[in-house]
Formats: C-alpha cells, sequence, structure tokens
C-alpha cells in the first residue's frame, strides 16, 4: 500500500533510498515483514522482537507474533516515523501463548534505517537441533503513506496485537453443538417473556405494516388523469370529475365516450419476427433436493439459466449507434449488469433496448403479486421498472362496481370497454418507455390471442414483448387466491355481503375460462403450478438476452410460502465504539450481552423453526454475534461482508474530512449512492454483489436471520421494502435492533424489535 516511494528486499542485497528521495516522500512509513515457509514445525509460530521503535524489549516474552496471510506466509505490520533511529530486530519461533521452546535465528541483528535494510538480505535461519535446520524465506516491504493511508495501516497493526478469533474460516460452516448453557448468558441477557415487549413502531416510509392490494401500488394511469378522470381513493369505486370552477363533482361513473382512445384492430394478425410457430421449449423444474438440505448450502451461481432458443427465431441485427434514447435508458447499476445493458443496447434491435413483460393468466393465479415482485427485484438492480395494472385504468374509468357480466365475452360494451382501457395502459407504458423508461410491466389478463395481438401490433418497433403465463391447477391455492380477492380488491369494497362477492367473482373466473387461449405465440415465460414453491415448471421458448435470462433465473427462485427473515446488525464492535469504520475487531462489552439477547430472542421467536437457519459475513464481529445461537446451522457469506472503505478502512469520519477533503465534502455528499471509496466499494457494487443473496432468500422456505453490517442491510432493506435506489445510503438500520420482514401471500410486512438501547 502507499502513495509514496516503495522498496522491496528479498535475498538479494540492499537497496537504498536516496537522501532527496526520502525528504520529499513524507508520510509515514508503512513496514511490512512476511516469513515464508512450506515446512511448519507444529506449534511454532513466528515472533518479531527488538529495540524501539517497533518493541522496545529484547524479551523474547514479549515478542510480536506474526500473522498467517496463507498456509505457508507468516506477516507483520507497522508504521514508524521517517527518520526514526536505527531499528534492531530478529525472527524467533516459538509457541503463540507460551514462551518454550524459543528458537532465536541465527546470525547478527538485522537493522531498519530510513525505510532501508541495512546489510545483505538474507534467510532466516533457525537450528531445531544439532542435525535439523530450518529456512524461512524473508520479504521486508517499506512503504511512505500519506495521513489517510496511515489510518488503515495503524488498524491492521492494531489488530496484530489482539488477533481475530475468527482466521481461516470457510464460506460455510454447520455448527449445531451447544457453545454456552443457559447459565453462561448472565440476567443482563436475559429477555422478557412477550417478545411484543420490544417492538418499536417502523419507519413510515418502512414496507407494508399491513394487508395491501398489490394493484393499489402501480403506476397512476396518466392518460386518464391528463384527461380529467381521478379516483376519489375513498374505495367507493366512483370516479371524481373536476368542474369548470375547479372543484370535483362524484355523481356518476365515466363513460366510454369521454375519451378519444384509438385501438388497433385487433383481427389483423400480428407476424412480427416474434412470433413463431415452433414448440421447442425449455424447461425448468425447481429442485427436489432443498428440503433435506434446508439452510446449508449457499447456491452462489448468479449465471443465467440455459434458455432455449427456437429455431425459428430471427437472427438479430447489430445497430451500433448509441442515441439520447438509449442512454436515457441505462440502468443505475455496476458490475454485470451494467455491462450487460450496454451488450443489450448495442448489439440487438433499437426495440429490444425496452423490454414489455406482459402478464397472461386467469383471475387469481397470482399476476398481480408475481409482477410487483418482479418490478421490485428489477428497481433494485438498478433497472428503470413500473408496472401498469389494467384493473386500475379500468376502475378509473368505469368504476369499480362491475358486475361479472361486464366480464362476459359475448358482451360487446364490456368486450369494447375493457380492450379500450388496456390500449390506454400500453400507451402510457410505451410513452414511458419512449421517455427512458426500460422494463414495463403489463398486468392484465390477456387471455385471448385477439387481446395479445392487439398488444403486439402496439409495441411493434417500440419494445420487445416477453408474455408471462402464470398457469395454477391447485384448486386450494386457487380458493385462497379467491378468498383474498373479495377482501382486499376495490372492485368488492362496497359488497357488504362476502357470499355474494364471491359468488360474483367465481361468475367472472368461469367468463374467462369459457375463452381462455393459452400462450402459444412469441417469446413467452411460462410458470406452471409455481406458486407452492413445491415442484411446478417454468417453460421459455424464444428468450434470449441478459435481462430475460435474470428475469427467468428469478422466477424460477421465487414462491409464496409464508416465512420470517429476520436483518440485524452485528453487536457493538470495538472500532464502533472508536467510531471507526470498517475493521474486523471483536465486539465490546455491550455488544457481547447483544449477542446473548439476539441468542434468547431467537430461542423463543424460532423454538418451532428447527430448519431455520443463521447466515453471517466472514468478518469476527458478525460471527461472533452468531456463536452464542445453538441448534440451527451457521452460513458464512463473504457476500454480507461490510462495504470496503478502502484506504479509509479504519478512519474516522472526522479523519476522513480532515486528510481527504475533496472525498468527504465533494464526492461522497454529492451522490452517496455512486461513491466508491479509494480501492474500495460503493453501495452500487455493494447491491451487485448481494444478488446472490437476494436470489438465496426467495428460494427459501424456512426462516433466516441474516447478521450483517448497516450497509450490507440497507441494501438488502431496500429491496423488500421497495426502496428507491437513491434512498439506500440513508436507510436507517440502528445497533441492537431486530428487523422482521415477513413473506408471503400478502406481500412483505415489517415489524422492527429493539432488544437494547
Amino acid at each position: 500500500m502507499g502513495t509514496g516511494a516503495s522498496k522491496s528486499t528479498e535475498e538479494g542485497g540492499s537497496q537504498g533510498m536516496g537522501e532527496e528521495e526520502r525528504n520529499q516522500a513524507g508520510g509515514q512509513l508503512y513496514v511490512s515483514l512476511k516469513m515464508e515457509n512450506y515446512k511448519r514445525k507444529g506449534d511454532l509460530i513466528p515472533h518479531v522482537y527488538g529495540s524501539v521503535p517497533l518493541v522496545g524489549s529484547w524479551d523474547s516474552s514479549k515478542a510480536l507474533s506474526m500473522e498467517r496471510e496463507s498456509a505457508s506466509l507468516w506477516e507483520l505490520s507497522f508504521v514508524v516515523p521517517p527518520n526514526h533511529e536505527t531499528l534492531d530486530f530478529k525472527f524467533l519461533l516459538k509457541p503463540k501463548h507460551s514462551n518454550v521452546p524459543c528458537i532465536v535465528e541465527e546470525g547478527p541483528n538485522r537493522q531498519l534505517i530510513g525505510g532501508t535494510l541495512q546489510g545483505d538480505a538474507r534467510l532466516a535461519l533457525f537450528r531445531l537441533n544439532a542435525d535439523e535446520v530450518l529456512e524461512y524465506r524473508v520479504l521486508i516491504q517499506a512503504d511512505r503513506v500519506s495521513p489517510f493511508d496511515l489510518a488503515a495501516s495503524w488498524r491492521a497493526y492494531q489488530e496484530n496485537l489482539r488477533p481475530s478469533a475468527v482466521r481461516g474460516i470457510p464460506d460455510v460452516s454447520i455448527n449445531s453443538a451447544p457453545e454456552m448453557n443457559a447459565a453462561e448468558n448472565g440476567s443482563s441477557a436475559s429477555l422478557e417473556l412477550d417478545l411484543e415487549h420490544y417492538v418499536v413502531p417502523a419507519p413510515t416510509t418502512s414496507a407494508n405494516s399491513g394487508f395491501f392490494y398489490a394493484a393499489n401500488n402501480t403506476e397512476t394511469p396518466r392518460s386518464l388523469t391528463l384527461a380529467g378522470v381521478f379516483s376519489n381513493m375513498d374505495g367507493s369505486g366512483n370516479v371524481l370529475h373536476p368542474s369548470k370552477d375547479g372543484s370535483v363533482s362524484a355523481d356518476r361513473p365515466a363513460t366510454i365516450k369521454e375519451l378519444e382512445v384509438i385501438v388497433p384492430d385487433s383481427s389483423r394478425i400480428y407476424s412480427g419476427s416474434g412470433v413463431v410457430e415452433s414448440k421447442s421449449v425449455g424447461t425448468f423444474s425447481p429442485s427436489q433436493k432443498q428440503d433435506s438440505h434446508r439452510g446449508l448450502l449457499v447456491d452462489r451461481g448468479v449465471g443465467s439459466p440455459r434458455l432455449v432458443k427456437s429455431a425459428s427465431a430471427s437472427t438479430f441485427t447489430v445497430d451500433l449507434r448509441m442515441d439520447t434514447e438509449t442512454k436515457n435508458s441505462m440502468p443505475a447499476a455496476a458490475g454485470a449488469v451494467a455491462a450487460a445493458a450496454v451488450a443489450d443496447q448495442m448489439l440487438g434491435p433499437k426495440e429490444d433496448r425496452h423490454l414489455a413483460i406482459v402478464l397472461v393468466g386467469l383471475p387469481a393465479r397470482g399476476k398481480t403479486f408475481t409482477a410487483a415482485k418482479l418490478t421490485r427485484y428489477l428497481r433494485w438492480l438498478g433497472h428503470d421498472t413500473k408496472h401498469f395494472n389494467v384493473g386500475k385504468y379500468r376502475r378509473l374509468k368505469h368504476g369499480a362496481n362491475q358486475s361479472a357480466d361486464f366480464f362476459r365475452a359475448d358482451n360487446p360494451e364490456g368486450m369494447e370497454a375493457r380492450n379500450e382501457v388496456a390500449a390506454l395502459a400500453m400507451e402510457d407504458m410505451i410513452s414511458w418507455m419512449q421517455e427512458g423508461g426500460q422494463v414495463g410491466i403489463f398486468d392484465a389478463t390477456n387471455s385471448s390471442r385477439k387481446r395479445r395481438n392487439m398488444l403486439m401490433k402496439m409495441a411493434e418497433g417500440k419494445c420487445k414483448i416477453i408474455f408471462l403465463e402464470s398457469l395454477c391447477n391447485d384448486e386450494r391455492i386457487i380458493e385462497r387466491n379467491i378468498r383474498l380477492k373479495i377482501q382486499q380488491s376495490p372492485d368488492y369494497a362496497e359488497q357488504p355481503d362476502f357470499e355474494a362477492g364471491l359468488q360474483d367473482f367465481k361468475d367472472r373466473l368461469a367468463n374467462y375460462e369459457k375463452v381462455y387461449e393459452t400462450v402459444e405465440e412469441g417469446s413467452y415465460i411460462k410458470m406452471i403450478d409455481m406458486a407452492s414453491g413445491h415442484g411446478g415448471q417454468i417453460q421459455v421458448n424464444n428468450i434470449s438476452g441478459y435481462l430475460p435470462g435474470r428475469i427467468v433465473f428469478f422466477l424460477v427462485n421465487t414462491h409464496l410460502t409464508p416465512r420470517p427473515i429476520l436483518l440485524t446488525r452485528h453487536g457493538e464492535s470495538k472500532d464502533n465504539v472508536r467510531g471507526r469504520i470498517g475493521g474486523d475487531t471483536a465486539l465490546s462489552d455491550a455488544g457481547e450481552i447483544y449477542a446473548k439477547k439476539l441468542t434468547n430472542f431467537i430461542e423463543k421467536r424460532l423454538k418451532s423453526e428447527r430448519a431455520a437457519s443463521i447466515w453471517t459475513s466472514t468478518l469476527q464481529r458478525t460471527i461472533l454475534t452468531a456463536s452464542p445461537i445453538v441448534g440451527f446451522p451457521k452460513i458464512q457469506w463473504r457476500a454480507l461482508d461490510e462495504i470496503n472503505a478502502g484506504v479509509c478502512d479504519g478512519m474516522t469520519y472526522e479523519e476522513i474530512k480532515k486528510n481527504m477533503p475533496e472525498e468527504y465534502d465533494r464526492a461522497r455528499k454529492k451522490d452517496k449512492l455512486r461513491y466508491r471509496y479509494p480501492r474500495g466499494e460503493s453501495y452500487l457494487d455493494v447491491i451487485q454483489r448481494l444478488e446472490p443473496v437476494i436470489i438465496e432468500l426467495e428460494r427459501q422456505r424456512a426462516p433466516v436471520v441474516v447478521i450483517s453490517h448497516q450497509a450490507v442491510l440497507r441494501a438488502l432493506y431496500a429491496y423488500f421494502a421497495d426502496r428507491p435506489l437513491k434512498e439506500i445510503p440513508h436507510i436507517e438500520v440502528p445497533l441492537h435492533t431486530i428487523i422482521e420482514i415477513q413473506m408471503g401471500v400478502t406481500g412483505v410486512q415489517e415489524k422492527r424489535y429493539k432488544l437494547m438501547d
């Protein structure tokens, strides 16, 4: 490391730094001592001892232990002033916590003056007995560092005085053996019997705290808004009309003739290049073995699944012209996401730069729920995505109190009205795409080939359409969805008789079933019996490109099984107390108490959920927080490590502001989302590496406890709460607080528990 001059010496003689160069370099000296040997003897560990300013004592019992950097390499780093006095030191071998045996290297003392090793570089020779000599290759490197590099160097030195307790850990470890009995928990870590005692209010902009109807959160119909039609928002189903004097009346529902909408002639069969007759499809089945290994395996595969492209699909043409429309549609993403977006935009047809996911399926098949989840996922990845629900357009234009007769195929007025609002929604979506939007989710039944041909004709040359069909043959799931629909849909908000509403909806469903035509045209994805999360299939046809592949991969791993996901930061660390960012320090006293309280909480909250698992980062403060928890598999993800602060690692914000004013006051404050620490990461980088974690959380059917860090949990929480990317760096994730995310058929709900002040 270091921003100034550097010298390295290895077995070949001394190289010096000129006096003038030393004076100009300034800063401090960061010295790194390394020893390498592939034949370690027992528990003998390399140590260093010597004069000021390294140790200040030739007492071997006070020697500094070197830290293992790899299987054969040991390292010790420290900082000295550039004008330090002669540093005399030697290497020795001894056990880490004992002074016997102690074997000092042979030969004269080593001397370091002004960052320059005096004399010839040599191997470190240790005579174990009269016949055996152990050789270590020695590497000594001295770098001049700037003040803002110094803090990270000093942190590394301090940590060598108290090495991490969790070095050399694997990515995945299973630990179900008891580590602490109840008596060791202590009274300070005990919890009230009723966990509700610790519930605190969630932020007002958090994940939904109650039941909601997903269609209400979709895009507001601007065609109707611009035409002067507004929802009264009270669930009555009436339509408000602005009068000439600016007041609003709600005396009657809007009529079809209030808006002039040109609906394409759907009788003309669309014959674009995306329509294929081939039945060649790819079929994906979720793993049937996961239940027997629940929580034990981390699937890190983030590549797109293998998709079978129909042989009759046309070849893409190359268009390397990047216009302003392309620039506007670039995702706010990092790494592979951004690279793939560029490739798709440059190598695909112009209309492929915009993607329309058109839902297909009978009512009560989970289309709106799937559309909402997909919208949330794509937004979190950085793609500009909006959800357009045709039912919302219908309620605004024609009122919410439409009986089942309105949805009959032999009702010409109803058919015209429904096609009209579908065309309005499609026009709004295409207009939004032309303004820079990237992915539109078109949510409706679209149950006939005639309707789908109309949509493809409207999209021709403007966006690429992929049909997403949801098929369900499980009568229990269908019945559950129907009852949820009656409870939540604005269509039945004014129906006091639940059974009457239930019968009306079943009549509506029967009207759709009479004319339903499954998708066989164009590019499509079919989800068959995927709602239960057990079994099911996904079929794809004529699917290509990075983003469609990501969508298929996401859908393969998603399901509706209710389960909680608990998010919490590690207990307070010693660097938290000092106000330093990053690092890998142990827990403070308060942090150790929180680890015990968290253990008690999980024992109470998940006492009947023995298939649950505990996920941590690979940093010791999260692992130590999880260490008292017993009876659950523990999985360590490197993807859950804290944001890499680069050269600022180990510094306080005051030190960053003082030593790096340009970084702190301008770059970071201007755009905290995209700001990347020098030699470190940005929040967008964190999101990129968290995608496999999100996919695995979606795939899990049992509860998961995630013990991680502030920046990481901000990004994970933003996914579940559907928060905009720009808000992620400012989301509040306090210490010693548990955020419970409940996932299920009604969407995402949140509850917070504060175990300590």
